[in-house]
């Protein structure tokens, strides 16, 4: 009987978490609307790092150029002339003489960050006071600045966005929306909700001159993930964290299950490197626990265990449903077998966040240790 009572309470506890942090992201999202400029809006420098041609690489490049703001300018970073992107992002700019954009290359080895190595030419370049640093593959819709902006508060040090998937080709990249939308920025504006937001590197909007005034962009070398990085430096000036209400859309195309692992691993890595306090208990998100609690709790009590699982994956998966729903988040007839398959997953990935050995990063190999990053390794 003992058992009984304590697998489901442990059961009814966690998934009650679940449907709290669904709330509570809820809470803070909005479904997409349009925003127009605000009157006397500042001027504003994007800074894209790129690195190689991707699906829908020429479509985000378009979106760059067509932005619905009255002062900005675009900065492409690359970090080696013969890099086949050059080529696409040098007919875009002659395309739209109309918009300031430049593009440098070259490769300032401040950290074992590659990204974060190529954006500093950029930062240094920037005109305006107020800089986005923005990942190639946002795609970014027209009122793109007024989000992050209309985010700003007086008390805010970085305002950010995570990625939302969308337009997945085939069912692995279904599992990639599944983590990218209804798990970890559910969890992302869940944790803002609760006065613990953490920075997101896709898109991030700086005041330079605070920044500057802080250390400049070496500062977010202090750390292997710039976000990390980003979210300590913003909570030790006493400043938040804003995320914008309606966050952005990273278009999919095909995945594949070794690349969806390679990313989680190394992801869990990172976060397991720079917050080990919040990534223990990540062991706890997802189905598995709760059902197996649950499955605990059934057998114990001689009840069905066919009909447990079933009342425990609807408890689970309907409200994600209904918020990737509601916020008008990609949904498909396969979706919640993604969600299965990446709940499946969660638990080994989990166990990988503490080991030590290789991960991939855009081409890069690295060996993260507990301290420190002990090696870089560029692959031919």
């Amino acid at each position: 009987m003992e058992l009984t009572i304590a697998a489901g309470l442990a059961s009814s506890t966690l998934l009650l978490s679940n449907l709290a942090s669904i709330l509570l992201a809820s809470s803070r999202l909005k479904r997409r609307h349009a925003i127009a400029p605000p009157d006397g809006a500042q001027p504003v420098s994007i800074i894209v790092p790129s690195r190689g041609v991707e699906p829908f690489t020429q479509e985000t490049l378009q979106r760059a150029f067509s932005l619905d703001w009255p002062r900005y300018e675009l900065i492409f970073c690359v970090a080696h002339a013969e890099d086949a992107v050059v080529r696409l992002i040098d007919a875009a700019i002659a395309r739209h003489p109309n918009v300031p954009a430049r593009l440098l290359i070259g490769d300032d080895r401040i950290s074992a960050n590659p990204k974060l190595n190529n954006c500093v030419k950029g930062w240094q370049a920037a005109r305006h006071d107020w800089v986005i640093l923005a990942d190639s593959n946002v795609l970014m819709p027209k009122d793109y600045v007024q989000h992050l902006v209309a985010a700003w508060r007086p008390d805010t040090g970085l305002v950010c966005s995570t990625p939302i998937g969308s337009r997945p080709d085939g069912f692995w990249a279904e599992v990639e929306c599944a983590f990218l939308n209804t798990l970890q920025a559910r969890w992302q504006y869940a944790g803002e909700a609760l006065g613990l937001g953490f920075a997101q590197g896709k898109s991030m909007l700086w005041n330079k001159p605070m920044l500057d005034a802080n250390g400049g962009i070496q500062a977010l070398a202090a750390e292997i993930a710039e976000d990390a990085a980003a979210t300590k430096l913003v909570n030790g000036l006493g400043l938040h964290v804003r995320l914008v209400a309606s966050p952005f859309q990273q278009p999919l195309g095909q995945r594949t299950f070794a690349e969806i692992w390679s990313r989680q691993a190394r992801w869990a890595r990172l976060r397991r490197v720079t917050f080990p306090l919040f990534f223990a208990p990540e062991i706890l998100t997802g189905a598995v626990v709760p059902l197996i609690f649950a499955l605990i709790a059934a057998a114990s009590a001689g009840v069905g265990l066919p009909t447990t699982a079933l009342c425990v994956l609807a408890v689970a998966y309907v409200p994600e449903c209904l918020l990737a729903r509601s916020k008008g988040w990609y949904l498909s007839p396969r979706s919640i077998t993604a969600m299965i398959v990446r709940d499946v997953m969660l638990p080994a990935i989990w166990a990988r966040g503490w080991l030590g050995g290789a991960v991939e990063w855009r081409g890069n190999a690295m060996t993260i240790h507990s301290k420190a990053i002990t090696e870089l390794e560029e692959i031919a």
